[in-house]
């Protein structure tokens, strides 16, 4: 192979290598396969892998190459999905006991569209317990391929930990609270959470139906761009998608900085974020004004506390109707985080959770009127940088602290509001640390202009784990 360490190559290097012949999606595939059998054991990032199918499907792009039909940038180029993807005559667990025979009779609009789009599957990755915030104690959770004792985020976790371990190209994460963002700034990647409704939600298992977003989780931006541009799209199984047409992401993606205004609001950091966190958005904001941005001061609207305060109440009452088919009857096949939240949604009142509602709109509103005049906003993924898997356990066991850790996180998910996470930096203890862009609804294509113009003057989206 004469790419070097073909394991870690972006999409795009793979796709240039497959013009030239250089590579065949077939010995990548197989590539990936091995890098599973040796390296997954230790990481525990799949719950299935689908070699058989991902053969035939590499096979398949490798005949239609040869033929000269290149259907697009992600055309023979492997990937993993998350399991709560429905894929049919394959088990689809969503991290649970509950489904852990579940043998779908269909595939999600989103594994259909990859497919359509040549993308080569290799198989389900783990997830927390119904992609809540933790793994269901009989279910081993995958281990950050930068450090066993720290934290692979939640609730993507195996889609963070195989794609920064080199074990697939990409993969699919969904996000109700943070779960593209949690797994991506932990393990080093760049997450793409789109607009809600950009990308179909048929046929995925929902945490909350009206918080949940669907996208890509990749090496860079370009990439994130790539991927998504093959999973977006109305969907006339999903009423709920957007009618919109879907843009190439990466036409304008050399366009660069100069323009955009950016928002960053220290006041909602400072005393809040930890070191590693803070210098992380202060290069962030040197870079993107060195490239031309105007990076200028902003003030939070207050319904933005309401929003991360809230936001667990009001997932609560989804999630109970998410489970209303198996909880309470087979209560003792759920873990103890998840059945809590079940259990706390099914007590909230009608009162309560339309007064959260209004909050909610109000919120939207709000941010609406921030965006006339930025363009984006630079915010932290958490207020800590990685912590280790004993640590987050103890945040998880205390309200409050959760509340703060979905501080920058949970606001865009009750606004539906698309954000692009990028690798930023390390901690004293090597470990990735990453910042978000937020932008207005349906303007993905500027996420991933402005991701990629950091990520090519910075180099935090190229490094590694020595483990992989």
């Amino acid at each position: 192979m004469p790419l070097n360490n073909p394991e870690f190559a972006t999409m795009t290097e793979l796709a240039k290598a497959y013009r030239s012949r250089e590579l065949s999606p077939v010995e990548v595939t197989r590539l990936m396969l091995e890098r599973i059998e040796k390296l997954d054991p230790h990481l525990r990032s799949f719950v299935t892998v689908t070699a058989d199918k991902a053969l035939a499907q590499a096979r398949q792009a490798e005949q239609e190459m040869a033929r000269g039909e290149f259907r697009g940038p992600m055309h023979g180029v492997p990937v993993g999905l998350k399991d709560l993807c429905r894929t049919a005559g394959i088990r689809t667990t969503w991290g649970t006991k509950v489904l852990s025979d579940y043998i779908p009779d269909e595939d999600a609009t989103v594994v259909r569209r990859l497919a359509d789009a040549g993308a080569v599957m290799l198989g389900k990755l783990q997830m927390t317990e119904g992609a809540f915030g933790a793994h269901h104690p009989d279910i081993p959770a995958p281990l950050n391929p930068w450090g066993d004792e720290y934290w692979s985020g939640v609730s993507s976790s195996g889609s963070g930990v195989a794609t920064a371990a080199g074990l697939c190209y990409g993969a699919v994460g969904t996000d109700t609270g943070g779960s593209i963002r949690y797994p991506s700034g932990a393990n080093g990647l760049t997450g793409l959470k789109p607009t809600w409704g950009r990308v179909s939600r048929h046929g995925v298992l929902a945490l909350a139906d009206s918080l949940d977003h669907i996208g890509p989780m990749t090496r860079s931006a370009a990439d994130a761009g790539a991927m998504l541009g093959a999973m977006a799209g109305e969907d006339p199984r999903d009423p709920t998608s957007l009618p919109t047409p879907v843009p190439d992401y990466l036409a304008n993606i050399d366009k660069g900085m100069r323009g955009p205004t950016i928002g960053v609001a220290p006041a909602d950091m400072d005393g809040v974020c930890d070191a590693a966190t803070l210098r992380v958005i202060d290069e962030a904001r040197r870079v993107m004004t060195e490239l031309g941005a105007k990076v200028t001061e902003y003030q939070l609207p207050p319904s933005s506390a309401a929003m991360r305060n809230n936001w667990g109440r009001y997932c609560a009452v989804e999630t109970a109707i998410a489970h209303e088919a198996t909880y309470p009857s087979r209560k003792d096949d759920y873990g103890p985080v998840l059945a809590g939240l079940i259990e706390a949604g099914r007590r909230l009142g009608a009162t309560d959770l339309m007064k959260m509602h209004h909050t909610r709109l109000m919120f939207a509103g709000d941010l609406r009127k921030l965006f006339e005049a930025f363009d984006l906003l630079l915010v932290p993924v958490h207020p800590f940088s990685n912590p280790t898997i004993e640590r987050y356990n103890r945040l998880l066991r205390d309200p409050q602290t959760m509340n703060e850790s979905l501080r920058y996180t949970a606001p865009y998910n009750m606004s539906g509001s698309p954000t692009i996470t990028l690798p930023g930096g390390f901690t004293d203890t090597g470990l990735p640390v990453g910042f978000q862009l937020v932008g207005r609804h349906l303007d993905e294509a500027l996420l991933v202009q402005a991701g990629h113009a950091f990520q090519q003057v910075t180099d935090w989206h190229t490094r590694h784990p020595q483990s992989a």
